[in-house]
């Protein structure tokens, strides 16, 4: 068989369409001797019969083990170096209390950015000073809240959160530590809307008004300036943006010296991970050998020492630790050019639980969960059940081409801005979170119900 002509040019034909790409899938995914897909031990079909579908699955131990893995690279490439790495989980990328404890165990921090991701890390015993709050928009309240629970860090995103922050800090008796967001000017490569260094955007201050802002956080006795903070974007496979963001941030950070301590560099996250075949993934040590490499030579000749480092990892970590699972509902085969079938396999989820295909026009991969097929590969199209032509959860790979109603379906690498994003569209409920681990599951957040939705309705007269 030959790839389809309506296949995007880097999907290619499989040689088995049941096959689960290590490169994709959790380390645990397996499929038992029935065919179903398993992951740390339980079975797909299982965890859908008794916690329904749509339904994301989380293999703790590979959330855990990633985690562990980003902070050990990064601390053993900058130990020659005679410095530290400090590294936040992102908790945009997916948070609850169970995954907040979970990386704050493994010895990671944790970085909040909105008054109810604090509430969460706060809820799951976090300590506050384990804490970063972002945000190009903090409201008054939560950087009171931040400064009065003694957070570890606040992020300045503005010129004008230098007396925000400086205000609650006196009111409270406090000098609160904070960093200074630059745009450095790198544009990653990467999505338009995941590039957050281009001049033009909302977030961070111009790489020229850097050292008149510091100066003004310098002269605020509540204040304490720990450094600067960069981030460049999101799923990002190459370390050549990182490298270019240090060098422009570590040729003011010396200047700065000058004026008192700068103690650290925080050079935010982005790491990119596989969604498909085709993505090729950096490996997380080199990349912390390459950001080792540029930083130490950038000191060496600048003459100064090396700061500690922070990172911000948050895709990288969840990701590829999470698939989910949904039931197919309807098939239709769709004649395209008047040759060519595309099959478009609907489920019962869609861009209310997954909303990167239709906001970034993000691919993912998809295999039959319930069973194995040994029949011939087709081309798919997953659609969600929303009231949209662009409610697409994979806009194209190969199912085998018995696929049918009743069917399972599993679209791994969910874990990050998945729940984060989903949303409540045609008033679906939002789906569980399962925690598993040697094959027994538990839920970690549950799922919504059409009670909770109507309970937030003033209207309800029952």
């Amino acid at each position: 068989m030959t790839a389809s002509p309506l296949a995007p040019g880097w999907l290619s034909h499989p040689d088995d369409a049941n096959a689960l790409d290590a490169a994709v899938w959790p380390a645990s995914a397996r499929r038992d001797d029935a065919g179903a897909v398993t992951i740390a031990g339980a079975g797909l079909p299982d965890l859908a019969a008794e916690f329904g579908t749509p339904l994301y699955v989380v293999d703790e131990v590979e959330l855990r083990d990633r985690a562990r893995r980003v902070r050990e690279a990064f601390r053993s490439a900058f130990a020659p170096l005679g410095t530290d790495v400090e590294v936040y989980y992102a908790g945009k990328a997916f948070l609850c209390t169970t995954v907040a404890r979970w990386v704050v165990e493994e010895g990671l921090r944790i970085d909040v950015a909105s008054g109810g991701e604090l509430a969460v890390a706060l809820a799951a015993g976090v300590a506050p000073g384990l804490l970063g709050m972002h945000g190009n928009n903090k409201s008054l309240a939560e950087i009171d809240r931040c400064v009065g629970l003694g957070v570890g860090a606040i992020v300045l995103d503005s010129v004008v959160e230098i007396d925000r922050v400086a205000r609650a800090a006196e009111q409270h008796g406090r000098v609160q530590p904070v960093r200074l967001r630059i745009n450095s000017g790198v544009h990653a490569s990467t999505h338009e809307y995941l590039a957050t260094a281009r001049e033009d955007q909302k977030f961070g201050i111009p790489l020229a008004d850097a050292a008149a802002a510091v100066a003004a956080i310098r002269e605020r006795p509540s204040l304490r300036f720990l450094g600067m903070h960069s981030h460049i974007g999101s799923q990002i496979f190459e370390s050549a943006g990182f490298g270019e963001a240090a060098r422009r941030l570590l040729a003011l950070h010396a200047d700065l010296l000058a004026g008192g301590e700068v103690p650290e560099l925080n050079l935010g996250g982005g790491f990119g991970i596989a969604y498909t075949s085709a993505d090729e993934v950096t490996p997380i040590a080199d990349i912390a050998a390459d950001f080792a490499r540029v930083i130490g030579d950038e000191c060496t000749a600048l003459g100064i020492p090396v700061p500690t480092i922070a990172i911000e990892p948050g895709r990288i970590v969840v990701g590829p630790s999470t698939v989910t699972v949904y039931e197919v509902g309807t098939i239709k085969d769709v004649l395209v050019d008047g040759e060519h079938v595309r099959k478009y396999v609907s489920v019962d989820g869609g861009m209310s639980d997954n909303v990167r295909p239709s906001l970034y026009g993000a691919d993912y991969s998809v295999r039959l969960a319930n069973r194995a097929s040994d029949a011939d590969p087709a081309l798919v199209r997953v659609a969600g059940k929303h009231c949209e032509s662009g409610d697409i959860v994979v806009h194209a790979d190969y199912l085998p081409g018995d696929v049918a109603p009743g069917d399972l379906v599993a679209v791994p690498a969910t874990g990050a801005y998945c729940w984060s994003l989903a949303s409540n569209y045609n008033y679906l409920g939002r789906p569980a979170v399962v925690a598993v681990r040697d094959g027994v599951a538990r839920v970690i957040v549950r799922r919504e119900t059409e009670d909770d939705l109507l309970r937030r309705d003033a209207g309800v007269t029952r």
